[in-house]
Order: structure tokens, then sequence, then C-alpha cells
């Protein structure tokens, strides 16, 4: 497998360095896919977790590039960030999964047949289906569990408003493959390309 992107590609605005990710493929201990959908967050974004500073919670944010920022949603499910600049991270919303589908559809408790969409679309459901927890948060992100592919072919990406927020919702820091069936929610209609 390629070179995994270093702390130097991380050390970037997460705005510029989500849209780059997609495309990729993104293993933990050899199961994942390709990121097909990730939202960028930052300090001066009233939506992040880091806008009122650093917190036991968000220690990891704070942090160097190139590592897990790992926390519970609603206290439901974990989310998986990749720290970039500090106080900046990109959320990974989905996969196309590609590879250990078996393992995944046994850690989200799906049976045959088996919709593979249903793996990795939506953070809760990628982090379940990886097996991430909070005990990955923190970890440099160029070394095992984590395995990284460069992408295995062209992608267009779009830019479009990130999902489920009551602040800055209109900033377009939600980046997807267009196209791909398996993001967590279609591009808007207003933005698809001409068939």
């Amino acid at each position: 497998m390629p070179a995994p992107p270093d702390a130097a590609f991380f050390a970037r605005p997460a705005a510029d360095v989500a849209p780059d990710l997609i495309g990729h493929v993104f293993l933990v201990e050899g199961v994942g896919g390709i990121v097909v959908e990730a939202e960028a967050y930052d300090r001066a974004d009233p939506a992040s977790h880091s806008a009122n500073g650093p917190t036991r919670r968000n220690a990891s944010m704070f942090g160097p590039p190139g590592h897990a920022y790992v926390y519970r949603s609603y206290g439901l499910h974990w989310c998986l960030n990749l720290v970039c600049e500090p106080g900046s991270a990109v959320l990974l919303r989905a996969l196309e999964p590609t590879r250990g589908l078996d393992r995944m559809a046994e850690r989200r408790g799906l049976r045959d047949p088996l919709d593979p969409r249903l793996l990795c679309a939506g953070p809760g459901r990628l982090c379940q289906a990886l097996g991430i927890t909070l005990g990955q948060d923190g970890m440099p992100l160029d070394r095992a569990p984590f395995g990284w592919g460069l992408p295995p072919a062209p992608v267009t990406v779009a830019a479009c408003p990130r999902i489920g927020l009551t602040r800055a919702v209109e900033t377009p820091w939600r980046f997807l493959a267009v196209g791909s069936r398996f993001v967590s929610r279609p591009l808007p209609r207003s933005l698809r390309p001409p068939r």
C-alpha cells in the first residue's frame, strides 16, 4: 500500500484537507474503503467543537496534525475526525466499503442480504463498522491500526453545506464524491451536474 498522508498533508486548513481526502482508501486494521464524504471544521467556526477553546473532550483537536480526534455524538455514536491545523479537523462522514464487508456487517448487526450502503453511510455507522472507539482518540493516523491508499480512480468532488447543524449551516464545507451512492445524504439537487 502507498505511504499514508503524512503530518504535512494534514497541517493545513481543514477546508483544504477535506476535499483532498475524497477518493483515498482509509482502513482500520485492514477494514474500510474509499472516502466519499467528509466535513471540515475549524476554530473560527461556531459549529466546531473547538470554537470555545481546548477542553478535556476536544484536547486531541488541539494536538498535532495527522492524529485522530474521536468523540461521542449525542451520547450514542462515535465520530472520527482527522486533526489538521490546531483546533481544526475533518469529520469522516462516509466510505464506500471495499474491504472487510463481513466484519463491518457483523459489527453493525446486519444480516444477509447485505446492502453495502448501510455499512458506512454516516459518521456513526462508519465508526461502528470500522470498530472506532474512544481508544483511538489521539492516535497518529500514519501507523497501525490505520492504513491508507491512494485513490484507485479519478473522482469529482463537490462542496455543499454541512448536515445536522444549528450554527454556520450555510458554510459549504461538506465535500463528497459526485455520483457516489455511498454518501450519507445525496448532493442537493440544485448542485447536481446536468445529465
